[in-house]
């Protein structure tokens, strides 16, 4: 048996949504599941979803408040006022900023740009600089990717007698700043999708300044739309969708620059997007102000976007070792105790620490607070982020007096509090997950959408799941969960980090890569059913391609048997479970016993051993019911057999009835045998070994029909009749053979079946008892 390390939710449909595409379109069972599970469920819909149209696209002028704010930037173009566009410094606010100062560029607008130092003046609008914006002579600003809860800085605005117009996507609050006008999905009756970007409110506004659709400009809302990870279905999914294709052939130096520095070539993917070109622009706005990231997207010069991308790659490697340094002093301060990680110090980096805590939740599966100390050791500011089962904002929400500032969602928020209280903090989210969380509860979240069958997963299958594409929030990469004895099992990479394993059912073959998992090697026997679950896709090297499942990773449900046997040296560190749950069996004064787990022997008492993870035998037991018992009563998970026998009764021959007739025939007839002078002729006269004939002696010993002193054998006169069976030496020799043919020598298959009957609480059948002895 082997725990998963996140909690699997298999997803289900009702049987009969599924009539629908029987008849009306052509696709494989497979993908018809994965669309339902998505809820599109006609024909139309399906249609739609899969090839993507422009022209489903809403006209941007049912944004409330559209046409009052477009007017007033015309006039002020007219007017050769000057225009500023506030924006913010993640990768959606610097293609937000973006995209409108081209539109505004190429409407002949006086305009710039302005965005916030994180650091110094966070997140939004704030008065300083509006009231800066007025003395340089700016009478209309306009945000993008911020302000819809800039409640005061909009008075500001008024005061000064600056027009603001606000874009944003952010959730609005139950007070709306008075602005000139708001663009916002969710403020507008009339739209009918509210889940667009900040970048995708930004190019609806471009759109109806400049009166026509500026495709030229998806290679931008593409980049903020899929960084900012908002739901991509509907609009965000046209968007995406030919935003990637418009990205492929980009013109602009910039973004060239920045593709050539993640070494994208060909089909740009939402994966470069979410893991290269998104953390490198989020990276400048971290460490720095995000100016930079926003001239890399603007500049028209080659040789400059060069330069600038080489900065922003420089500041990207730098955020990475930020963050790492970081995660390893966190780490350190982690206590085992806390079902809430809340760690702090001086001097971390505020920009990082969201990243921060999304690692230390992915490695303890807590939720995780990460905070910095500002330099007078008063207040804390930092980042926290959570596990599915524990809404973050409204247990925080309960403990809102401990907080000067608090603000996110269900999985993540941000925070500043005065130093006193973050004990106070961590107390009382100690007490809330306690209060609503089970064991089980902690665990991380997959959600898999289907179980195949090796020979399902093919190139034709993958190629059609590929239409789902681009894959995101609400639309996320299908997880397939597939179930077979692996028919290879090997560790890869530098440290063997990685575990690879090959699948083979009839005549198709499936490979398995499980980057990271190479750890679990160990903990996987051989002819086991292992569960995993992954994303297929195609592993092509030197020109051939292959179906292969990217591991997420693997749960054996049943309980595993590894061989281990003929071994005279076994290292059991590498299989290890857990040293407090794991238990070690020997025979009393065995020199074979590990220390690194606690030891019993054959006879020790096992009231105090309830459950064992891992049971480690390293000698035979002298009875099998003793071994037995101790499989009952354990009931161990993993059965490690380490058994090694240098002079086996087994493999040596047993001596036959006539065996037994003929040696006493030589003593009846000779009366005296002396074995020390004697007992070369025996061996050389039938071909026996010593062992053989000093063993038959011995037995005659036992029943009495000889005596033996200093090495002479007599015939004892006055003998008793008894059968050979009578013997308790002749039933030992006759067990152990049993016992190494049971335990030592038979075969996987067979030695599995023994202990799982000694798990049923089964006794093994009677004729095995007698099916090895004469």
């Amino acid at each position: 048996m082997l725990q998963s390390k996140a909690t699997w939710k298999f997803t289900t449909i009702q049987d009969e949504t599924v009539r629908w595409m029987d008849d009306t379109i052509t696709m494989s069972p497979v993908m018809q599941e994965l669309l339902l599970q998505r809820g599109i469920t006609t024909a139309k819909t399906a249609a739609e979803f899969l090839s993507p149209d422009l022209t489903n696209l809403q006209n941007p002028s049912k944004l409330a408040s559209i046409d009052i704010a477009s007017a007033r930037v015309h006039k002020a173009i007219e007017q050769n006022e000057k225009v500023l566009v506030y924006g913010d410094y993640d990768a959606d606010g610097v293609s937000s900023t973006t995209v409108l100062l081209t539109a505004l560029q190429e409407l002949g607008a006086d305009c710039d740009y302005y965005i916030p130092n994180r650091f110094t003046e966070g997140y939004g609008p704030n008065e300083a600089a509006f009231r800066q914006a007025y003395v340089d002579g700016y009478r209309l600003i306009i945000t993008v990717d911020n302000g819809i809860a800039a409640v005061q800085e909009a008075e500001v605005a008024k005061e000064l007698g600056l027009d603001l117009i606000i874009t944003d996507h952010h959730e609005p609050q139950e007070r709306l700043p008075d602005a000139l006008a708001i663009i916002h999905p969710k403020c507008s009756p009339d739209y009918l999708f509210q889940e667009l970007a900040g970048v995708g409110v930004a190019f609806k506004f471009a759109e109806h300044l400049l009166g026509y659709f500026p495709e030229k400009l998806l290679d931008l809302v593409v980049i903020g739309t899929i960084a900012d990870l908002v739901p991509l279905v509907s609009e965000n999914r046209i968007l995406a969708y030919f935003g990637l294709q418009k990205l492929t052939t980009t013109n602009r130096h910039g973004l060239k620059a920045l593709k050539n520095i993640c070494k994208i070539d060909g089909n740009v993917t939402e994966e470069d997007i979410g893991f290269l070109i998104g953390p490198r622009l989020n990276a400048v706005g971290r460490l720095q102000d995000a100016d930079l990231a926003v001239q890399l997207l603007l500049t028209d010069d080659q040789e400059e976007a060069e330069q600038l991308a080489q900065m922003v790659q420089q500041l990207n490697e730098e955020r990475k070792q930020i963050v790492a340094n970081i995660v390893k002093e966190a780490e350190k301060m982690v206590q085992p105790e806390n079902r809430v990680i809340i760690v702090a110090k001086e001097g971390w980096n505020e920009g990082v620490l969201g990243i921060v805590a999304s690692r230390l939740v992915r490695k303890y599966d807590r939720p995780a607070i990460v905070l910095a100390i500002n330099s007078d050791e008063t207040q804390v500011k930092g980042s926290a982020r959570s596990i599915p089962k524990f809404d973050l904002f409204k247990n925080c929400m309960q403990v809102r007096n401990l907080f000067t500032h608090f603000g996110g969602h269900a999985q993540a928020a941000g925070m500043t509090l005065p130093i006193d209280n973050v004990p106070l903090l961590q107390d009382e989210l100690n007490k809330l997950i306690k209060q609503q969380l089970t064991d089980e509860d902690f665990k991380q979240e997959i959600e898999v959408s289907k179980t195949l069958g090796v020979p399902e997963v093919n190139e034709a299958l993958i190629d059609e799941i590929s239409q789902l594409a681009p894959f995101g929030m609400a639309n996320p990469k299908p997880i397939f969960h597939i179930k077979q004895i692996p028919t290879d099992i090997r560790q890869l990479g530098n440290n063997k980090k990685h575990l690879k394993m090959q699948f083979k059912q009839e005549t198709a073959q499936l490979d398995g890569i499980g980057f990271g998992l190479g750890d679990l090697y160990n903990h996987i026997s051989k002819q086991t059913h292992v569960s995993l679950v992954g994303e297929i896709g195609i592993n092509e090297w030197n020109g051939i391609r292959k179906p292969q499942i990217v591991i997420q990773d693997l749960r054996i449900e049943e309980w595993q048997l590894f061989d281990h046997r003929g071994k005279k040296q076994v290292d059991i560190v590498p299989f290890i479970t857990n040293s407090n749950a794991d238990l070690v069996v020997c025979s009393q004064g065995s020199d074979r016993s590990p220390l690194q787990v606690s030891a019993i022997d054959y006879e020790t008492d096992l009231t105090a051993f309830d459950k064992v993870e891992s049971l480690f035998l390293f000698d035979l037991p002298p009875e099998l019911d003793h071994l037995q018992t101790i499989i009952k009563k354990t009931n161990p998970s993993c059965i490690h057999v380490c058994f090694y026998v240098e002079d086996s009764t087994y493999m040596q021959v047993f001596p036959s009835r006539n065996d037994f007739k003929w040696l006493y025939a030589q003593i009846r007839t000779r009366k005296v045998i002396d074995l020390k002078q004697e007992i070369n002729m025996l061996m050389s006269a039938r071909g026996w070994t010593k062992d053989r004939i000093l063993f038959m002696s011995n037995v005659f010993f036992e029943l009495g029909f000889v005596k033996i002193e200093n090495g002479v054998m007599q015939l004892n006169p006055n003998l008793d009749k008894h059968d050979l069976q009578d013997s308790e030496l002749y039933q030992q020799r006759l067990r152990q053979a049993d016992i190494e043919k049971v335990l030592y020598y038979s075969n996987y298959k067979e030695l599995k079946e023994w202990f799982s009957s000694c798990k049923e609480d089964v006794e093994a059948p009677k004729e095995e008892e007698v099916i090895y002895g004469l």
